[in-house]
């Protein structure tokens, strides 16, 4: 073989590895993001090649289980903390997961297609179990409100695969009711998958179930831990690579003493790993670890990013910075009292920024008093982010929020020009 084959040969190689790489951090970002993956996802295809070197990777840094089928992919994520009140699925609260598991048993006992109506006319015969009807747990249809809360425990299944819409309009059955309905297609094997826990509620006897929701929640994802130092120190490292992955950051003094020591010796190691297969680029400060996505892709949460909501929360987040290097610089930032803000210094550092900005921000936001609702959206995606603590009416930030500053803005005119 003549050397210009060699070398054509090399580069070829070299290419095919370089393909490689790219596909596999491409799918384990796509799987963090959709742990719940049906064939229609862009990539799909990309999982099911790298399935393999993917499994072995996610068992290895995180302890996470990957099932990769024909019909689905399932990364079976379990979070690091059960304390986070911010995760959770967008405006869902206690009453509405109730209507999602309801309806998913429904689904689990119903034919390989259903409809909107019928769903609806199953949830009230299982609300009327005994433990519910304890909590004071009702439903029925006979109320646009009801409709309007099956509809969007509907429009989750739909995002996540579980049901495809055949035929129908859910916005008309809200308005309508009986008048209206929709045709669904039931996916099992990502129903089946929808649940990921180590062990599913319905194994326990009742008079042995857990009572409080704590203990349920730990009683669902709680792992076996050989009792062994290789064990516990494998524990660890999954805890913490799990955290880097789902949290936009780690404080130190979150962590527990046992915990503590582990990441600080190996911080630098396990975020060097993570970063090389997920594309995330590692901050490390004294206060803790970050893996920041220049890409802004792999996060629900992105800033900064676009919109009203989402300029107000850079402003915020600007405000409570400065006021956190100007306490620093003055040394009153050894007490923790003196990082405090109060909510209502946000509320009106908004009402004089509605004066400057408010011509760009949507109409809501600048009627009177839109700044309160305004300050309240950005402190949730503040706190969402691990940026700020918000309690009882008072803001402290956290070290990580000094990385972001607002530049001058740049103002485009997108009016179209005549030629």
């Amino acid at each position: 073989m003549t050397s210009d084959r060699i070398a054509d040969s090399r580069a070829i190689g070299e290419q095919q590895r370089r393909f490689q790489r790219e596909e596999f951090r491409g799918s384990v970002r796509a799987l963090l993001m959709n742990p719940l993956m049906n064939p229609a996802h862009e990539e799909f295809a990309a999982v099911r090649r790298q399935a393999e070197a993917l499994r072995d990777w996610f068992a290895r840094e995180t302890g996470w289980a990957l099932q990769v089928e024909r019909d689905g992919a399932r990364l079976y994520k379990r979070p690091a903390t059960l304390d986070d009140a911010t995760r959770g699925l967008p405006g869902y609260d206690r009453r509405r997961y109730v209507l999602l598991c309801l309806a998913c048993a429904v689904l689990e006992r119903a034919d390989p297609q259903i409809t909107l109506r019928l769903l609806g006319e199953k949830l009230p015969e299982l609300a009327t179990d005994p433990a519910l009807v304890a909590l004071g747990f009702t439903f029925t249809l006979e109320t646009q409100h009801a409709r309007r809360e099956l509809v969007a425990v509907c429009r989750t299944l739909l995002g996540l695969g579980v049901l495809q819409r055949v035929a129908g309009d859910e916005e008309a059955f809200i308005q309508a009711g009986d008048q209206a309905d929709a045709l669904y297609d039931v996916q099992r094997r990502l129903l089946a998958g929808l649940l990921a826990a180590v062990r599913g509620p319905s194994t326990w006897a009742p008079e042995q179930a857990p009572r409080s929701l704590d203990r349920r929640l730990r009683s669902l994802v709680e792992e076996h831990v050989p009792d062994s130092e290789e064990g516990r120190r494998t524990a660890l490292r999954h805890a913490l690579a799990r955290r880097l992955l789902d949290d936009p950051v780690i404080y130190l003094d979150q962590l527990e003493p046992d915990s503590r020591g582990y990441f600080v010796n190996q911080r630098g190691a396990m975020a060097s790993r993570l970063c090389d297969a997920t594309g995330l680029v590692a901050e490390q400060r004294a206060e803790g670890v970050a893996l920041a996505d220049e890409a802004g892709s792999l996060t629900d949460v992105a800033m900064p990013a676009e919109g009203t909501e989402a300029h107000a929360t850079l402003l915020v987040a600007e405000f409570l910075a400065t006021r956190q290097r100007q306490q620093r610089k003055s040394g009153a930032a050894t007490a923790d009292a003196a990082q405090v803000v109060a909510e209502q210094e946000v509320v009106a550092f908004l009402g004089d920024a509605k004066q400057r900005f408010g011509r760009y921000w949507r109409k809501s936001a600048r009627e009177p008093g839109g700044e309160r609702e305004l300050a309240f959206l950005a402190l949730d995606r503040l706190e969402k982010l691990q940026l700020v603590e918000h309690f009882s009416g008072l803001v402290r930030p956290r070290p990580a929020l000094s990385r972001f500053a607002l530049g001058e803005a740049e103002i485009r005119d997108t009016r179209t020009v005549p030629a």
